[in-house]
C-alpha cells in the first residue's frame, strides 16, 4: 500500500481570491504545494490536514496571488525624496540624469535593487517588470531576494550609467541579453528604450530588432505627459503612438509605461497592436503628468497592469495604494463611481499583471498547475475590520504592511513577517552607507 502524500507547503484556513475570471471568494480555503507547483485547491472541509513540511495557517486573513508591478526602476530606491515636487522635465534632466551620471554604478544599484526587494516582497509583490541602467546589478538583486522579474537593460541616446558613449547602448543592451537570457526561469532579461524623444528612431528600430531576435518584450515610456506629445509632433509631425506605428514598433510584446496622453484613434490602434499598457497612478499624480484613461483602454480590450514606477517619483513601491490611487482617479477623472470597480483594478495587478508580462500560464490565478506565487494578507486589524467584500477589502483598505505571508515559486520569502532569503539589517546599511554619500 503506497504512502500517503506528504506536501511541502499546505496553506490553510483564510479567504481565497483565487482571481480566475468570475469565480467567488472561497471561505476556509486550502491549498496544497509541491515543490514550485499548486497541487490542489479546495476548502478545509475536505477531510483532515494533509502531511506537509510546512503549514501556514491562514485564519482571520485573505489569500491571493501574488501582487505584479508592471513597470519599476527598482535602483531608483536611492532616489527616494531626492527631488520632490517638480515638474518631469525639470527633475529628470535637472536632478535624477546629473544624480544617475555621479552615484549610480553596479554597486550602487545592485544595494538599490535589494532594498526594492525588500520593499516589494514585505508589500506582497512576488513578481516585477523592471527597467535601468546597468541592469546587471538588478537581475543579481532579484535571484537573491527569490523574486519573478522581467529584467530590462535601459537604451537611450544620452550618455548614461554603464555606457558613457550612447553610440555603444544597443551593443551594451545586445550583450546584456547574450549574457542574461538562460540564466533563470524566474528572471527574464529585455529591453527598455527611455522613451520616443531621447531614442531616436534608428534606436528604437534597432532595439525592436533585437527584442524580436531574443522573442522578448521591449518596454517603452509612451505619451507620459502634454510636452513629450507636443515635441514629438514638430518632430514628426505625428503623434507618439502613430509615430511609433510608423516605425513598426508596436506589437504584442511591447509594454508602454504611463500612456496618458492618448487619444481615440491611438487608444483603438494600441488595442489592434495588442500593445500591453503600465499604468503608474501614483507617480502621474505626483509629477502632475494626466489621468491614464484606463477605463477607456480596458473597454476596447487592452491588457493593463499596475506599476508603481521608481522610487524617485512615486515616493514606495506598495501596489496595495497603487490600487487604491487607480481605482479612486479613474473614478473622479469619469466622475462615474462604477468604473474600475475593486475587482477590476486588483486583477491589473494579479492576472492582467500576468498577461503583461507574458506569464499568465504560470501565475497570476490561484488554480492547480500553476507556480505557488501566493501571499496572506492579515485581516486582524481595526482598519480591515469588518469582513464584508474580500475585493474592496484590499483595493480600499489593505496597504503593504498588511503582508504577512510571501511565496514565491514554492519557496517562502517571507514569514510571519520576516524575511527568509535577505538580510534586512545588512540591506539598511549599505544604502545608509551610499546615501551619505549622495547627499555630502
Amino acid at each position: 500500500m503506497k504512502g500517503k502524500k506528504k506536501f511541502d507547503i499546505v496553506i490553510e484556513g483564510g479567504t481565497l481570491l483565487t482571481m480566475i475570471e468570475g469565480e467567488e471568494p472561497i471561505s476556509d480555503a486550502r491549498i496544497m504545494i509541491s515543490g514550485d507547483t499548486i497541487e490542489e485547491v479546495s476548502t478545509c472541509h475536505k477531510g483532515p490536514l494533509p502531511d506537509t513540511h510546512e503549514f501556514i495557517n491562514t485564519v482571520n486573513t485573505i489569500i491571493l496571488p501574488g501582487l505584479i508591478n508592471s513597470h519599476g526602476h527598482t535602483p531608483m530606491t536611492l532616489f527616494r525624496g531626492m527631488a520632490d515636487d517638480l515638474p518631469l522635465k525639470q527633475w529628470l534632466f535637472n536632478h535624477i540624469f546629473p544624480a544617475e551620471a555621479q552615484y549610480i554604478n553596479l554597486d550602487t544599484v545592485y544595494w538599490g535593487s535589494l532594498l526594492a526587494c525588500l520593499e516589494m516582497i514585505a508589500s506582497g509583490t512576488t513578481t516585477v517588470v523592471d527597467s535601468y541602467f546597468l541592469a546587471d546589478g538588478i537581475i543579481k538583486a532579484t535571484e537573491k531576494a527569490g523574486m519573478r522579474a522581467i529584467v530590462a537593460q535601459g537604451v537611450i541616446d544620452l550618455p548614461a550609467p554603464g555606457v558613457p558613449d550612447p553610440r555603444e547602448n544597443l551593443d551594451v543592451a545586445l550583450a546584456f541579453l547574450e549574457r542574461w537570457i538562460d540564466f533563470s526561469n524566474l528572471i527574464t532579461p529585455g529591453l527598455f528604450c527611455h522613451s520616443p524623444l531621447t531614442c531616436s528612431k534608428e534606436t528604437l528600430r534597432k532595439a525592436k530588432d533585437i527584442s524580436n531576435r531574443f522573442n522578448l518584450p521591449l518596454q517603452v515610456h509612451l505619451s507620459e505627459t502634454h510636452d513629450e506629445v507636443t515635441e514629438i509632433q514638430k518632430m514628426t509631425g505625428l503623434r507618439p503612438v502613430m509615430y511609433l506605428e510608423d516605425l513598426s514598433i508596436l506589437e504584442s510584446r511591447v509594454i508602454a509605461a504611463h500612456a496618458i496622453h492618448l487619444d481615440e484613434e491611438e487608444i483603438d490602434l494600441l488595442a489592434k497592436r495588442q500593445v500591453r499598457i503600465a499604468h503608474c497612478s501614483e507617480s502621474n499624480m505626483k509629477l502632475g503628468s494626466g489621468i491614464a484613461p484606463i477605463s477607456t483602454m480596458l473597454e476596447k480590450g487592452l491588457t493593463v497592469g499596475l506599476g508603481t514606477d521608481g522610487c524617485a517619483s512615486n515616493n514606495n513601491l506598495d501596489l496595495f495604494g497603487e490600487m487604491d490611487a487607480a481605482a479612486k482617479l479613474g473614478k473622479v477623472a469619469s466622475l462615474d463611481p462604477t468604473v474600475l470597480d475593486a475587482r477590476t483594478v486588483l486583477r491589473m495587478v494579479t492576472a492582467g499583471g500576468a498577461k503583461l508580462a507574458g506569464v499568465e500560464d504560470q501565475v497570476g490565478t490561484i488554480e492547480a498547475g500553476k507556480k505557488a506565487d501566493i501571499i496572506v494578507v492579515d485581516i486582524d486589524a481595526p482598519h480591515m475590520m469588518p469582513l464584508y467584500h474580500p475585493f474592496s477589502q484590499i483595493v480600499y483598505s489593505a496597504t503593504g504592511g498588511d503582508v504577512k505571508d510571501v511565496i514565491i515559486n514554492g519557496e517562502i520569502v517571507y514569514r510571519d513577517r520576516q524575511f527568509t532569503t535577505l538580510n534586512k539589517d545588512e540591506i539598511i546599511k549599505e544604502v545608509r552607507r551610499i546615501s551619505q554619500k549622495i547627499i555630502t
